[in-house]
């Protein structure tokens, strides 16, 4: 049995190798950006899995861009057919095949991602990806518009996602636990430092403690135009997250650092934008190492605090307070307070909305795998069914070939002995017929003899009784001639005219 299947197992794969694409039945990239789905799919359902698997090869190089600006080129003209499309909706993409999904999404949002072998989203996924009502990043993939944000971007940007995405350039990358990204503390919508420094939402404004003057390094949120402090924000993510770096992420995160605070004019940010320098210096000098300058800034962190404590303490002290300023100052701290609670509050709840969100999702996703497992294993048990039956059907022909064959050697035999048999009484029938002839041609001559020596007795009888009374001399001797002829010589069988003669 398992040689058997292992001759079964290579014939398939000689059918695999040997088996060629005929250039009515072949799919181009184009083709699949241009044609209905329908054309596209019920051919792509009659090629090859190696065919399919050079198709996104094929755009997956296109996407890398390792050609330059042709590759470029290719990727634009691409994109432009399918996003020109009126007809890629959900209800048409439902029949498309799974590869032809997975580059038309490729195609759409320029991410290779959708073609790696090792990334299997479902179909529905997939389909909403293409409609901008999932998050396209894989990492993320939330229902759109996320947290169900009623903002104009939100709401206006297609495929825009606030969890993941940069409100300015609507990009996203997998960069966590840095200062790279800027969060929002009030719409919780997310910007890229570099972005935010190249729109100039990063400036001086008023402090969100005070309320008064330009006196501290702001956020403005293009989403929602409100400002954070970014002072803080810096000492959180340094406070959690240094102790994790590397030297490398270390500098780069104090090179952002220093790009955030390089305008700042009141004294906190300076010392800050000093310090970072100064510590970049030395890290590039390897002067210290990236746990002694981890330590320098915490501990930096922690001075910067104290100084300001003491110089709100001082402030406060050299003069004096009427209760109703008083009043108002506590009324603020205890609302800042509030404020601060609420948005923690905010957060939590986002963050297991977020948690949850993602877990229904990994539920969704375990049952389609589920199902697509299912799928598989019974797509396997019908194939081995019907290789079992192939095989079957094999065993039975060849039993029949061999009994059809035994049974011809048979009847060959048989007529072997038959034309055996035929030739033996062919040759014994002609012989009997030869000598039946010559036998009754002996009997004819016996009785011809007979028939001609009664014939010539009767003629002596009447010679004799012709000679008492004076017969013709010549008559007589004729007859005596004859007579001595029969008695002499015995006549012979004539078989020369017979087609059986046999020579002796």
């Amino acid at each position: 049995k398992k040689m058997e299947n292992g001759k079964a197992e290579i014939n398939c794969l000689e059918q695999k190798v040997i088996h060629r694409v005929s250039s009515a039945d072949k799919v181009t990239l184009q083709d699949i950006a241009r044609e209905s789905v329908g054309t596209i799919c019920e051919k792509m359902h009659r090629l090859p899995e190696e065919y399919l698997e050079e198709l996104k090869n094929g755009l997956r190089v296109i996407l890398e861009g390792g050609n330059g600006s042709q590759h470029r080129e290719e990727f634009f003209i691409l994109q432009k057919f399918v996003q020109g499309r009126t007809d890629l909706t959900a209800k048409t993409l439902v029949r498309a095949h799974r590869v032809q999904l997975e580059i038309l999404v490729a195609i759409n949002t320029g991410i290779q991602g959708f073609l790696h072998p090792s990334i299997s989203l479902s179909q529905n996924s997939l389909i909403e990806i293409f409609g901008y009502k999932r998050c396209r990043n894989i990492a993320c993939q939330n229902q759109l518009p996320a947290d169900d944000c009623t903002c104009e971007i939100c709401n206006n940007t297609s495929g825009f996602c606030n969890l993941c995405m940069c409100v300015i350039c609507n990009k996203f990358d997998f960069e966590v636990n840095t200062c790279r990204w800027i969060g929002c503390d009030l719409c919780s919508h997310w910007t890229h430092t570099d972005c935010a420094i190249r729109q100039q939402l990063i400036c001086m404004g008023p402090s969100s403690k005070s309320g008064a003057g330009p006196s501290e390094m702001v956020f403005r949120c293009q989403a929602c135009n409100r400002t954070s402090e970014l002072l803080g924000w810096v000492k959180d993510v340094f406070q959690h997250c240094a102790p994790s770096w590397d030297g490398e992420a270390l500098t780069r995160e104090l090179d952002y650092v220093s790009r955030i605070f390089h305008g700042s004019k009141d004294p906190r940010g300076r010392k800050l934008f000093w310090k970072c320098d100064d510590l970049k210096e030395k890290l590039k000098s390897k002067k210290i190492d990236s746990k002694a300058a981890c330590r320098a800034i915490l501990i930096f962190f922690q001075e910067l605090e104290v100084d300001s404590a003491k110089g709100l303490e001082n402030g406060e002290s050299g003069r004096l307070i009427a209760p109703q300023d008083a009043c108002n100052r506590i009324a603020e701290v205890v609302q800042e307070a509030i404020r601060k609670m609420e948005i923690v509050a905010d957060e939590k709840m986002r963050m297991f909305k977020k948690a949850r969100m993602a877990l229904e999702a990994c539920d969704r996703e375990l049952a389609d795998k589920y199902r697509e497992v299912a799928e598989l294993k019974m797509e396997r048990q019908k194939r081995k069914v019907q290789i079992e039956e192939l095989e079957k059907i094999v065993r039975l022909k060849n039993a029949e070939a061999d009994m059809f064959q035994l049974k011809a050697n048979e009847a060959k035999r048989e007529a072997e002995r038959l034309q055996r048999i035929a030739l033996a009484k062919q040759d014994k029938s002609e012989e009997e017929f030869t000598s039946n002839y010559l036998k009754q041609r002996l009997n004819e001559a016996e009785a011809e003899k007979q028939y001609l020596y009664e014939k010539i007795k009767l003629q002596e009888t009447s010679r004799a009784s012709q000679s008492s009374n004076g017969g013709d001399p010549s008559q007589m001797l004729m007859y005596s001639k004859i007579h001595d002829l029969l008695y002499s010589a015995p006549p012979k069988p004539d078989t020369q005219g017979h087609p059986f003669r046999t020579n002796p």
